[in-house]
């Protein structure tokens, strides 16, 4: 059995409400020194690039899942403050895609929500092994990305 489009696609989108404004979540969120500190499943953030905020902005993060250590270069292709960022990732035969996106919410609050993709880097339809891993580990990644909102949304709201 092999896949199409679709099926070598996995993707999941996760939202939180925030009680603060698009600007101070996105101040969090895109202090990318401060990571570490804000997001409890980072362990480094080296950034690779000076100034500000924007496309073109990289960094490496290193992560815990599953029980393993992972470190992605990240790359910021999309950015337009305090509306929305988009990144990209290249690793292991797979090209990944995250968007964060901020929407006021009410009286001094922000709905943020991600979503993340991946597929095959190079186009191939994955194998059944890999679409097994990849439905199953849809699941740890919405875990992951849930347990990253609340831990912005603490830090933003502790600061407040």
């Amino acid at each position: 059995m092999t896949g199409t489009g679709t099926d070598a696609t996995t993707s999941v989108v996760v939202e939180r409400r925030v009680a603060a404004s698009p600007g101070r979540v996105w101040e969090s969120i895109t202090d990318l020194r401060d990571l570490p500190r804000v997001l409890s499943g980072v362990d480094r953030v080296e950034v690779l690039t000076e100034g500000v905020f924007d496309v073109g902005t990289r960094w490496r993060e290193t992560r815990r899942m599953l029980g393993k250590e992972a470190t992605e270069e990240m790359t910021v292709t999309e950015c337009e403050p305090p509306d929305r960022y988009v990144t990209v990732a290249d690793s292991h035969g797979m090209h990944y895609v995250s968007e964060l996106t901020l929407t006021p919410d009410g009286a001094g609050s922000t709905t943020l929500r991600m979503a993340f993709s991946a597929r095959p880097a190079d186009g191939r339809t994955p194998g059944l092994t890999a679409r097994l891993l990849a439905r199953f580990g849809a699941k740890a990644v919405a875990k992951a990305l849930a347990k990253d909102l609340s831990d912005i949304a603490h830090a933003v709201e502790s600061r407040g």
